[in-house]
C-alpha cells in the first residue's frame, strides 16, 4: 500500500515539474519573441493582460461549478451515459453537451477532466471538446443567416461526422498505446 502511495506521489511531483517546465518554456518563448519583435510588444502585453483579466473573472466561477458537478454527478451516472457501454447514445449526448454551452473552450477542459476521471470514454470526451470548439447552436444560427441553409447543413454535417470519426480514432490510438505499455509490478 505504501509503495502505491509513494508511486502516486512521485507521479504527481513529475506532473507538477512538467507543468512548471512547460510554463517556463512558454514564458521564455514569449520573452524571446518580444525581444525579437519589439513593434509587437505593446499588443502582446495588452492581449496577455486582457486574457489574464478574463481568466480571473471566469475561472473562479468555473471551478465552483466543476466542484459542484464533481460532487453532484455520480461516477455511475457518467459511466452509464458517457462510458464505454453508452454506445451511440453516448456519442450523441457528448455531441449535444458540447453544442449547447457558449463561452471559451478553456472552460470545457476542467469538465472534460472530471468526466474522464469518472469513467467517460475517451471518444466521448474528444467529441464533447470538439463540439464545444466548432459546433455551437448560436454559431449555427449566425451561419444560417449569413451563409445560407445549404452551406450551414453541409458544414454542420461534415463537422459532426469528422468530430465523431476523430473521437473514435483517438480512442483507438489511446487504447493501443495503453495496451502496448509495459506491464507494471502489480500486473
Amino acid at each position: 500500500m505504501k509503495n502505491k502511495e509513494s508511486e502516486k506521489g512521485q507521479q504527481q511531483k513529475k506532473k507538477k515539474k512538467g507543468g512548471i517546465l512547460l510554463f517556463a518554456g512558454i514564458l521564455s518563448a514569449a520573452v524571446i519573441l518580444i525581444i525579437l519583435y519589439p513593434e509587437n510588444r505593446a499588443a502582446s502585453i495588452q492581449a496577455s493582460y486582457d486574457l489574464f483579466k478574463e481568466l480571473i473573472v471566469i475561472l473562479p466561477a468555473v471551478m465552483v461549478l466543476m466542484g459542484l458537478f464533481s460532487v453532484w454527478v455520480s461516477k455511475e451516472t457518467v459511466v452509464k451515459y458517457l462510458g464505454h457501454a453508452s454506445g451511440i447514445s453516448g456519442l450523441g449526448l457528448a455531441l449535444f453537451m458540447g453544442m449547447i454551452p457558449t463561452g471559451p473552450l478553456y472552460i470545457a477542459f476542467p469538465l472534460a477532466s472530471i468526466l474522464l476521471k469518472k469513467g467517460a470514454r475517451v471518444a466521448n470526451i474528444i467529441i464533447f471538446l470538439s463540439a464545444w470548439a466548432c459546433i455551437k447552436l448560436p454559431q449555427e444560427l449566425m451561419e444560417l443567416r449569413f451563409m445560407g441553409f445549404e452551406f450551414m447543413i453541409v458544414r454542420l454535417t461534415f463537422t459532426i461526422v469528422m468530430v465523431i470519426v476523430m473521437g473514435l480514432i483517438i480512442e483507438k490510438i489511446d487504447g493501443l498505446s495503453k495496451s502496448s505499455a509495459a506491464p507494471s509490478i502489480e500486473d
